[in-house]
């Protein structure tokens, strides 16, 4: 069931990214000459106008063949093959450097939108919110906690010493005043069962290993906050822009980690890790695939974008480069350039298959 559900997601992921591709081109009048899901051999395939529509053996992937895409197989000084004035002005190569721009950034684009949609819509089904409060999980036995009254369950919301009232919203607050006021009585402030208590409490100076000086464990509750249809989208874009911020944080720290030889304090998963965090949402039901599917269509957006060869963003920095040059790019440069961007991604893609295998049976 994994395996199925990870290649729903994969098919997903790739059809929106491609499609962005697909409708950029036409709208900038580029020929598409195949929309294909999967990697060839092709199994199946119908033509639609002028565009072939394929299925393709390897699920792993998409393309769309945009006609002149490739500036080494087209020169802008000679005819094209089967030349017409109508097909040159149909090549991806004779557009301009914003209409390539557009086409590129396309797919990203789709992905991105595909992650805001999903959360937007989860945001209507409920979303665990923070309350600022402190919940007491568990009391440690003669502890300083269970001495003064406390229980599990309860709310501790506000820290008062002498004259001073401090208000609680999170366990750090928490935890940082009884650092404060080690060694000398503090008065809480407690909600249990709709009723609030007063406790006095002197946070130890010398707690036993593995405890702290109340002897509680404290945690942030949770509440199932459902957002109506015409806010889910706003708080839904916000929350997409956190998660994509953090995507690109984390890619930063992991690409000077590499660059620097340490190993990535980050786990990367590939196809084989990625099937194994579906089997693992699956349990927890169609929201948490979801929010997987969510999840992994932003990553897809912020890999695609990165200035690498062979990825999105780096086809990128040769359209910025012509555009801002007005100078074409040397066509066997960025060929082999291509070339080995795309060797060394292959090469990622196995080290990081091995390393799936490696936990798997560790």
């Amino acid at each position: 069931m994994s395996i199925i559900v990870f290649i729903i997601i994969l098919g997903i992921l790739v059809l929106v990214h491609e499609f962005g591709h697909f409708l950029a081109a036409k709208k900038n009048g580029v020929k598409v000459e195949e929309f294909g899901f999967g990697f060839p051999p092709r199994i199946f395939g119908k033509k639609i106008g002028e565009t072939i529509y394929s299925i393709n053996l390897f699920p792993i992937g998409g393309f769309v063949k945009l006609y002149g895409e490739e500036y080494h197989e087209l020169d802008k000084t000679k005819s094209l093959p089967i030349a017409t004035s109508s097909l040159k002005d149909r090549a991806f190569v004779y557009k301009k450097p914003w209409q390539k721009a557009s086409i590129i950034l396309a797919g990203v684009i789709g992905n991105f939108l595909l992650g805001w949609l999903v959360i937007s819509f989860l945001f209507t089904q409920g979303v665990p919110t923070p309350v600022n409060k402190v919940l007491v999980e568990k009391v440690q036995t003669n502890s300083p906690a269970a001495e003064a009254g406390l229980k599990p369950k309860d709310f501790v919301v506000e820290l008062q010493k002498g004259a001073k009232n401090y208000k609680l919203s999170s366990p750090n607050e928490l935890t940082l005043l009884t650092q404060k006021f080690l060694g000398e009585e503090v008065n809480l402030s407690v909600e249990r069962n709709g009723k609030k208590l007063n406790l006095l409490i002197t946070p130890r100076k010398n707690p036993p290993k593995g405890q702290g000086p109340l002897g509680i464990v404290i945690t942030s509750p949770f509440i199932e906050k459902k957002y109506p249809w015409y806010q889910a989208p706003f708080y839904g874009l916000i929350e997409a822009f956190n998660i994509t911020k953090k995507i690109v944080v984390e890619f930063g720290r992991i690409i000077i980690q590499l660059i620097t030889l340490h190993k990535p304090e980050v786990d990367v998963a590939g196809p084989i890790g990625i099937a194994q965090y579906t089997g693992q949402a699956i349990k927890f039901g169609k929201n948490a695939v979801l929010e997987l599917l969510a999840l992994l269509s932003l990553n897809l957006a912020v890999i695609n974008i990165l200035p690498f060869p062979a990825l999105d963003g780096g086809r990128l920095v040769f359209v910025i480069y012509e555009w801002i040059s007005k100078k074409k790019v040397n066509q066997k440069f960025e060929k082999y350039l291509n070339v080995i961007g795309f060797a060394l991604l292959l090469t990622l893609a196995v080290f990081v298959t091995i390393n799936d295998l490696i936990k798997i049976y560790r």
